[in-house]
């Protein structure tokens, strides 16, 4: 009983921090139902792709890939610098989940980038299992993606729509997500090498190509800072 009481309590705690989340995956996930059965595919596959899949932008770019017809070399080899990323929020993240025990293939599987930006700021009270409350944040935030998707996927079978544009409703949660974050967050340092390193990195690479060597500089930067950080400090 007291296990029950302590997995509703982070439960309660989880809930008002996805809200934001929940405000954006609903209408998204629903833009990806539609696109999907604009495109010819089922409510079925919809919701497959959804609960097993769940990767946000991939998702709408493997539309593309499916209805194109792609090689599948290549579907793979695009499928993994989008979300290149990926490793460097798991890198960032791996003393959090080190110990989380039967929760962490499912953190590492739902670690999609509104959760991650959720995740990494969370500072959870003592008296709450961390775990627990990293669970329901990642679970309720992939319930919003999936109810989204079968509202839209059903939608999509009674309603015309026209697509154009839907996709860039990813781009715009995550703007305001880092504005929240930027708000609540009194260091600026990090967002505003992220935004440097990006825009640098588009320049030189241009914009198909820039996602990793970005991170690569974001991370290099990020981690000599600290390390100079933590290094004056012992000095003092």
């Amino acid at each position: 009983m007291e296990n029950q009481y302590k997995k509703m309590e982070a439960l309660k705690y989880a809930f008002p921090k996805t809200l934001p989340v929940m405000a954006g995956y609903v209408v998204l996930g629903a833009a990806f139902g539609i696109l999907m059965r604009v495109n010819g595919f089922g409510i079925f596959w919809a919701l497959l792709w959804s609960v097993f899949v769940y990767a946000g932008s991939l998702q709408y770019l493997g539309i593309t890939f499916f209805t194109a017809m792609v090689n599948p070399w290549y579907a793979l080899f695009m499928s993994v610098m989008l979300n290149a990323r990926h490793l460097f929020y798991g890198l960032s993240m791996v003393d959090q989940l080190k110990d989380a025990g039967r929760f962490r293939p499912y953190l590492i599987f739902s670690m999609t980038d509104e959760t991650f930006s959720v995740l990494c700021s969370e500072q959870v009270p003592d008296h709450l299992s961390r775990h627990w409350v990293y669970f329901f944040i990642a679970a309720l935030d992939q319930l919003y993606w999936v109810f989204g998707t079968l509202a839209g996927a059903i939608a999509g079978t009674m309603i015309r729509f026209d697509t154009a544009g839907m996709d860039f409703a990813l781009t715009a949660l995550f703007t305001v997500i880092f504005i929240d974050q930027w708000k609540s967050c009194k260091d600026h340092g990090p967002a505003c090498i992220g935004v440097i390193s990006s825009v640098l990195c588009v320049m030189l690479f241009g914009k198909d190509v820039f996602i990793v060597p970005a991170m690569v500089v974001i991370i290099s930067v990020i981690t000599i800072g600290y390390w100079k950080r933590k290094d004056k400090e012992e000095r003092n």
